[in-house]
C-alpha cells in the first residue's frame, strides 16, 4: 500500500515536475521573438505546457480531395518554400521596420477568427487575388498599394515590389498556392515570393503564438 501511495503521489506531481522546467524554446539559443503588432509588442514563443495539444481544427488527418489536396514541396520554379525559422526571420525584419517584406495570410471564412493569425501577418483572403475569377481592378489595386508594383503602360514593373511571404492552413491547403500562381502569371518575380507550406497547422503543432485577426 505504501508503494502504491508513493506511486500515486509521484504521478500527481509529474506535471509540476515537468512544467517546472519551462525551457520550451524555439531553438537551443532562441527562446522567443518579439515584434511590434498594432502598437504593442507581441512575444512569439512556444506554449510552455508540455501537455498542450494541437487545436482540434488542425487535428484531422484526412480531408476531402479535391479541394483539400496535398501540395508539392516545390510549388513553382524560383519560389522558395520556407519553414518556421525562416518565417520568424522575415517577421523580425518586418518588426524592425523593413517595408520591403509583407507576410500574407490567405485564409478565408471563419478560419482566422477561430484559430488566430501569425503575429505580424496581414489578412488578404485568397479570393481577392484569384486571377481567374477575381476582380481584376481590385487585384491591380493590391499590386500597387500593398505589394509595391507599378504600372508601366500595359505591363507591370516589379523593380520595387515587396518580398511576399504567403501561408494558409497547411500542406493540404490550396489557398496561398492559388494566389502565388496568380501572381506568377502576372509576372511577379518568383524570387520575391516565399511560401510557408506548413501553414497554420504546422505553426499550431509547434505551440507557437497566434493573435486575433
Amino acid at each position: 500500500m505504501r508503494r502504491l501511495a508513493g506511486l500515486i503521489v509521484l504521478l500527481l506531481a509529474l506535471p509540476a515536475l515537468v512544467t517546472a522546467d519551462d525551457a520550451v524554446n524555439i531553438t537551443h539559443d532562441l527562446p522567443f521573438v518579439e515584434i511590434p503588432v498594432k502598437g504593442k509588442t507581441v512575444r512569439i514563443e512556444r506554449n510552455p505546457d508540455p501537455f498542450n495539444m494541437i487545436d482540434p481544427d488542425y487535428g484531422l488527418t484526412s480531408r476531402r480531395c479535391p479541394p483539400f489536396c496535398v501540395q508539392p514541396m516545390q510549388l513553382a520554379p524560383g519560389v522558395e518554400t520556407i519553414g518556421e525559422l525562416e518565417l520568424l526571420d522575415y517577421l523580425k525584419r518586418v518588426g524592425s521596420g523593413d517595408a520591403g517584406i509583407l507576410v500574407v495570410d490567405s485564409r478565408d471564412g471563419t478560419w482566422p477568427a477561430r484559430s488566430g493569425v501569425i503575429p505580424g501577418a496581414i489578412l488578404i483572403p485568397w479570393q481577392e487575388l484569384f486571377l481567374e475569377k477575381g476582380d481584376h481592378e481590385h487585384i491591380a489595386t493590391l499590386l500597387e498599394d500593398r505589394f509595391g508594383a507599378r504600372r508601366d503602360g500595359p505591363l507591370w514593373s516589379f523593380a520595387q515590389a515587396k518580398t511576399l511571404v504567403f501561408y494558409c492552413n497547411g500542406p493540404w491547403c490550396g489557398q496561398s498556392p492559388t494566389n502565388i500562381r496568380s501572381l506568377l502569371a502576372l509576372g511577379y518575380p518568383a524570387h520575391k515570393i516565399k511560401w510557408y507550406r506548413g501553414g497554420m497547422q504546422a505553426w499550431k503543432a509547434l505551440g507557437l503564438t497566434t493573435v486575433p485577426p
